[in-house]
């Protein structure tokens, strides 16, 4: 029987100094915040997975969004090296979390990567190149993950912060995208869901085993993924939204 564990992290109290690529900044409500956050782990938790909540990170902004600091397969575990500067020593304490469960890996300098550029299909890896990853940490993970089986793919992305925010899995073998920002061509062999126009950030959702974890700010899209069977478990994130935060951000699940 798979034990699933989700590695998470309280909203730091200096939040509104996140770092911003895309969004205006606008006040986030601290409170709020947490209080959604709190939400979200409690779906994770009515899923039955174990929630492991690290400590605050008073003076790392951005480091609620744990994805970013590592990748977690199966086999092993590599640690990124994020691209904004700020972010580098989230890793740390990420690494610390992770050695207890997967044998790791490291991505070194020049290499940088988001694991939010980072969408795992079974053995397939795409990674997002943005300006939080580059092709250095692209070459990396193959040579790393090369002897488990996995194939390592770089897709360009354009108008948006990851490739998370334009494409994330929501079925076995169904993607939910975003084409304005990155082109389906770069996943062969899948169904898609494409998010309504009008709502842009739609694409990112949660997949946890068969459940699907999604934002209640995006109806339309939300009626689309409906259309096609698919029912989510809606959970409010709007306040980390103007973090540039997403519902995949908040966790690193994995099962040991």
């Amino acid at each position: 029987m798979n034990h699933w564990i989700a590695i998470t992290r309280p909203v730091s109290r200096s939040i509104s100094n996140c770092e911003l690529t895309q969004l205006e900044r606008i006040p986030i409500d601290l409170e709020n915040a947490r209080r959604q956050h709190l939400a979200y782990e409690a779906a994770l938790c009515s899923l039955g997975v174990e929630v492991l909540s690290l400590p605050e990170e008073p003076d790392l902004p951005d480091a609620v969004f744990v994805e970013d600091a590592a990748i977690v397969l199966d086999e092993c575990a590599i640690i990124t090296r994020p691209g904004a500067d700020s972010r580098k020593p989230e890793a740390e304490s990420i690494a610390r979390a992770l050695a207890a469960y997967r044998k790791l890996f490291t991505i070194q300098a020049p290499g940088s990567m988001d694991g939010g550029d980072v969408l795992t299909v079974d053995k397939t890896i795409f990674v997002g190149l943005t300006g939080r990853t580059n092709q250095s940490a692209i070459e990396q993970l193959q040579t790393s993950l090369a002897p488990f089986g996995y194939s390592v793919h770089g897709v360009p992305v354009s108008g948006c912060l990851h490739l998370k925010s334009a494409v994330t899995q929501v079925a076995r073998d169904i993607l939910l995208i975003n084409p304005a920002w990155v082109n389906e061509t770069n996943f062969p062999g899948y169904e898609f869901i494409e998010v309504d126009p009008s709502e842009p950030y739609a694409a990112n959702a949660l997949l946890v085993q068969e459940t699907l974890l999604y934002q209640p700010a995006y109806p339309r899209t939300l009626s689309r993924l409906e259309s096609a069977g698919i029912h989510p478990i809606l959970v409010d994130q709007s306040e980390l939204v103007k973090a540039e935060g997403a519902l995949t951000c908040c966790s690193l699940i994995f099962r040991v």
